[in-house]
């Protein structure tokens, strides 16, 4: 019956959320760490909202210091903005979704998707972004990212250059850093892409 939900609800549902499902709507009473040994025995755990190992997937040319160091105000607009990547599932396949977020009032300022996850993904989201703004604005500009290998390549830390952005990097393995990006993607992928009370996803084009 947990398959079979599962199924339904394309993976989004926790160990506690079933508990609660298979006692509200089918009667069946278990303690919750038991959903949860049987959700793992049988590779039944949500997709989405997992804790994942890091995991190195390129060379790591630069490292930057941690300038941002959990400070998520910013005085003025186009001076601390939050960089980063994540993949929705589609029914044509992954989507990498990569974006720029400002800090000073939470907006998007671009984004750009992509089929592959690809250091160019990067460099194309950074460049669209500042075509948007004078290049004095992005001369002042602190972009804080994690350690990804897209971040840590000798073609980004070119691109920074160029724009004359400053970097910055959580150190490995620390997502609290650069919560709020990944906070935007929580929000995005839990109310828009896998809505629970639908069970849809989001279809690529």
């Amino acid at each position: 019956m947990i398959r079979q939900h599962q199924s339904k609800c394309f993976h989004t549902y926790v160990y506690r959320r079933m508990w609660q499902w298979l006692k509200g709507h089918e009667s069946i009473y278990h303690n919750p760490k038991t959903i949860l040994r049987v959700m793992q025995k049988y590779s039944l755990l949500a997709e989405i909202r997992r804790r994942r190992k890091w995991k190195q997937m390129g060379q790591q040319v630069y490292k930057y210091e941690n300038l941002l160091n959990r400070d998520f105000h910013a005085e003025t607009l186009n001076s601390k903005r939050v960089t980063d990547i994540s993949y929705i599932k589609t029914k044509q396949g992954v989507l990498y979704l990569s974006i720029i977020r400002d800090l000073y009032d939470n907006s998007i300022v671009f984004y750009k998707t992509a089929t592959q996850q690809t250091v160019n993904l990067v460099l194309d989201t950074i460049r669209q972004a500042v075509r948007r703004e004078k290049k004095k604005a992005a001369a002042e500009l602190q972009l804080h990212s994690d350690q990804g290998f897209q971040y840590t390549s000798q073609a980004y830390y070119k691109r920074t250059q160029q724009y004359g952005i400053t970097p910055s990097m959580s150190r490995r393995g620390n997502p609290y850093v650069n919560a709020i990006a990944k906070n935007f993607f929580f929000i995005l992928k839990t109310e828009c892409i896998y809505p629970p009370q639908t069970g849809t996803f989001l279809r690529s084009k």
